[in-house]
């Protein structure tokens, strides 16, 4: 069996379309399958349009979230529901195409666990444009260990690989960090990332920034080795002036004497040097001490309001490593 999972907020103008293109797709594949739409908190109507499309189709399923969690909450609650033998995750708004799902199946079939796909290339312009190839390039320069860049959630997990992601009890995650981490057999498919097929995009930079900032964090201790980096830059600075001005009183090298009327002036940018880089290293330090604080109070990824399937009996728990929360379904 074969679960498509598709996180969605506010895509009411590509619901219907999305659906009849995966249900296209997914038929012409032979193969049980199932969709799992998680709406993170949508203001429009695009809860409504996915409920109506559960009550025609029983293949679907829609988890009807609390409030707005985030992307990778509702990732996490698509795979923690869905049934199939293979789970593929993607995006609603066909930038991420499902032409792509059936080489992603067959080289799943050929024996890969873990499928990403890859974007060859991608139809971003302005900032945005800019920032992505920016984040793949610092990504790479600073991560812990290798992780396939130009690649986001678009793929697909064999159920061992998907329930050992399920296992990670982390809350601030980056799922293609953990999709590597967890270090399956894994084959690469490559495809042309479109534009989104109507709307703009959801992701604001501020959500991005922090999506970044969870990749980075979780997957890399070089910020902080940084902090050790410009210290020690700062000191061999410190002992530099140290031994010139040591000279100067010594010898009375006038070469190396301070410029008149600059020492206020010099004294003023040592100071503000310093103080920018014990900021940063106290910046750094608090970014991960956060992620600790978050990690220690345990709370759930998410909370679900409804379950919408066609079993009437449905139910959808979520674990984390001390909380198991169970929703009844109100079938529609």
């Amino acid at each position: 069996m074969l679960s498509v999972v598709v996180p969605i907020y506010n895509e009411e103008e590509n619901i219907s379309a999305f659906h009849t293109a995966i249900r296209s797709v997914m038929e012409s594949m032979e193969e049980h399958w199932e969709v799992i739409y998680v709406n993170d908190g949508s203001r429009d109507k695009s809860l409504s349009l996915l409920v109506e499309i559960q009550q025609r189709d029983p293949r679907v399923s829609v988890v009807e979230f609390s409030r707005n969690f985030g992307h990778q909450a509702a990732l996490t609650a698509g795979l923690q529901i869905a049934k199939g033998d293979a789970i593929m995750l993607m995006d609603g708004d066909f930038q991420d195409p499902p032409e792509v799902l059936p080489r992603m199946v067959k080289a799943w079939q050929d024996g890969a666990k873990v499928v990403i796909a890859e974007r060859s290339s991608r139809a971003d312009t302005g900032l945005r444009g800019k920032l992505f190839p920016l984040f793949y390039k610092v990504m790479g320069l600073i991560s812990d260990f290798p992780i396939p860049l130009n690649a986001g959630i678009f793929g697909l997990l064999d159920r061992q690989a998907a329930d050992a992601i399920i296992n990670l009890s982390e809350g601030n995650r980056y799922l293609p960090g953990l999709r590597a981490w967890v270090g399956f057999p894994t084959a690469i498919v490559y495809y042309e990332r479109a534009g989104r097929a109507a709307g703009e995009a959801k992701q604001t930079l501020p959500k991005l920034f922090k999506y970044a900032m969870d990749a980075i964090f979780s997957f890399s201790y070089k910020p902080l080795r940084l902090g050790m980096v410009l210290g020690g830059i700062v000191l061999a600075f410190t002992l530099f002036l140290s031994l010139v001005n040591l000279g100067n009183t010594m010898f009375h090298l006038k070469y190396f004497g301070i410029i008149p009327g600059a020492g206020h002036i010099g004294t003023l940018l040592a100071i503000l040097f310093l103080g920018s880089v014990q900021l940063i290293c106290t910046g750094l330090l608090g970014e991960y001490i956060g992620r600790i604080y978050d990690e220690v109070r345990r709370r759930p990824l998410y909370l679900v309001h409804k379950l919408h399937q066609s079993e009437a009996e449905g139910v959808l728990v979520y674990k984390t490593e001390k909380v198991l929360a169970a929703v009844q379904d109100s079938a529609a």
